[in-house]
């Protein structure tokens, strides 16, 4: 049997239960356990698939095919090893599953109620992964904040477990707030006070309490939480704040928040951590000898989380190049032909981000013609792609109709069109080519020597794709299909002939990006932009927003 770590969250969102749960379970992956971790969230959507990115961040998508939380990919990124469909679990689905298992009889006509209906199956699916003893150890993050209407049922099912279960095979950490008040010159301990007894009250009793804080805890602070939360002092640890997330796991080691966990779970045939080549990752992150300065072409930039592992790709590519990246975030609604030249004014290289809908994509056309033409090294993801397709059947093949028809249905020049097997679907959840699939690489190709290998596998999220009757058309003219699905012929890569550093891919690689496995185009790419830099740049954009 697995054991089992439940970390809840209190006084305040954000705090970072995903980092601190993927933080622990590298600490203990790095001692030889086998180590997995899930996300319950609390809203009723089945998934996040269907939420705009202002609401929700990224939507991180498994090998399997499951669209989920974006901590999905935290959790991949630390472990480097895959997650799945049994890893993000919402109210939605609970709900679905239990009304479905009504409606087919399955609880004999008995009255399906919260309790035991829905925590029953809460607590079917928090197990669910420990049964096969593929893990010694399940971490499952509880979303939201304790206090909250929506947690209240996966709080009672933590309840349940800990009185079913073995003592020594769970542990409950709540991460929780020490606010520092300037006016007062002090932390506060209160809300924890609060958050910890609200927790209580619910029946649930951590075993260990997290403290997020600006300013080290005093060894007075930690015995005075411990008194009051009823903890070992010892099990009072502190998060502060960090440059990197990728510190974490370092802080936390040096807390013993592992060692802690540990034996409370009575575990004793482990080493010690393992993480020199996480230390090292470190070293080059904290210590670049180069700079270059990418520009993200955009629509939801107002929200970094949109576009988090498409960022957390440049910090991983940026290590193996030895090399800082910063991020220039360029709002693709508002470049036009006359403020193109000032808008990318200075980058050292041009990513197109993925996205849907109509808004902004006149200005990715627009600054995907820019980056060729002055042989800017450029990257196109899943629309990104798309946006140079049409640019160029416009600009070089001179079809000026040519479009999508995501965005125009009744355009003339159809070179991005809906895939044949979506067109006779009508719900949006779930119904997109999703998860992984081959791509077959030519040899002769930039793609080749970026990947080094005739197939990979990589993560999908999409309805249209190239039209391959225009294939000849642009393979004649210097744009060829580098890449294609082996079943399908869908073209999965452009790329263009003669250009210093120009691919577009249909799929999303930045999903497979981790600390110990940085995603090959990610770094050919930052290759390709500091070798523009060394080469010397026009004088730098005064638009510079933030730095990785």
């Amino acid at each position: 049997m697995a054991k089992y770590i439940f970390v809840t969250g209190g006084v305040t969102s954000s705090l970072g239960k995903g980092i601190i749960a993927a933080s622990l379970a590298k600490l203990l992956q790095a001692r030889g356990l086998r180590v997995t971790i899930q996300k319950f969230d609390p809203y009723i959507n089945v998934d996040p698939g269907t939420l705009n990115p202002y609401e929700h961040g990224e939507c991180f998508v498994t090998e399997d095919g499951a669209e989920t939380d974006l901590d999905l990919g935290h959790y991949e990124r630390y472990l480097n090893i895959f997650t799945s469909q049994a890893n993000n679990v919402t109210t939605g689905r609970i709900y679905q599953t239990v009304i479905n298992k009504e409606r087919e009889g399955a609880y004999l006509g008995k009255t399906v109620q919260v309790v035991p209906h829905i925590t029953d199956e809460i607590k079917r699916r928090m197990l669910e992964l420990g049964q096969d003893s593929k893990y010694d150890v399940v971490i499952t993050e509880i979303g939201g904040t304790v206090g909250d209407i929506e947690s209240l049922p996966f709080v009672e099912a933590v309840r349940q477990l800990q009185w079913e279960l073995p003592e020594e095979d769970t542990v409950v950490i709540h991460l929780t707030l020490i606010p520092y008040l300037k006016a007062a010159k002090e932390l506060k301990t209160k809300p924890t006070q609060h958050s910890v007894r609200m927790l209580s009250q619910e029946g649930v009793h951590p075993d260990i309490i997290v403290c997020r804080t600006e300013r080290s805890l005093t060894p007075e602070l930690r015995r005075k939480i411990a008194l009051f939360c009823n903890v070992k002092p010892e099990a009072v640890i502190e998060a502060a704040d960090a440059a990197s997330i990728y510190e974490v796991p370092l802080l936390m080691q040096r807390e013993k928040l592992d060692l802690i966990c540990l034996r409370k779970m009575e575990i004793t045939n482990y080493g010690e951590p393992e993480m020199l080549k996480w230390k090292e990752f470190l070293d080059k992150l904290k210590y670049p000898k180069s700079k270059v300065t990418i520009g993200l072409i955009g629509k939801y930039l107002e929200l970094q989380d949109a576009y988090k592992s498409i960022l957390e790709s440049f910090v991983h590519a940026g290590a193996v190049n030895e090399c800082q990246v910063q991020i220039v975030n360029v709002h693709s609604e508002y470049i036009t032909d006359i403020n193109v030249g000032e808008k990318l004014a200075g980058l050292d290289g041009l990513l197109v981000a993925p996205g849907f809908g109509m808004r902004g994509v006149e200005g990715k056309i627009t600054a995907v013609r820019y980056a060729r033409e002055k042989g800017l090294p450029f990257f196109g993801i899943c629309l990104g792609m798309q946006m140079a397709v049409i640019e160029y059947a416009r600009n070089v093949l001179g079809l000026t109709g040519a479009h999508s028809t995501e965005m125009d249905p009744q355009t003339a020049e159809p070179v991005i069109d809906l895939m044949d097997d979506q067109k006779q679907v009508t719900a949006k959840g779930g119904t997109m080519r999703l998860g992984a699939y081959p791509c077959d690489i030519r040899e002769d190709s930039l793609a080749f020597s970026i990947y080094g290998k005739k197939q990979v596998s990589e993560r999908h999220r999409h309805r249209w794709e190239f039209n391959n009757r225009y294939l000849e058309q642009f393979e004649n003219s210097g744009m060829k299909a580098s890449g294609k699905n082996p079943a399908t012929g869908l073209v999965e890569i452009v790329e263009l002939t003669g250009h210093p550093f120009f691919i577009g891919v249909q799929y999303h690689p930045e999903l497979k990006s981790t600390v110990e496995s940085p995603q090959p185009i990610f770094v050919h790419f930052i290759k390709a932009a500091k070798e523009r830099a060394e080469a010397g740049s026009p004088v730098k954009s005064a638009a510079l927003q933030s730095t990785i």
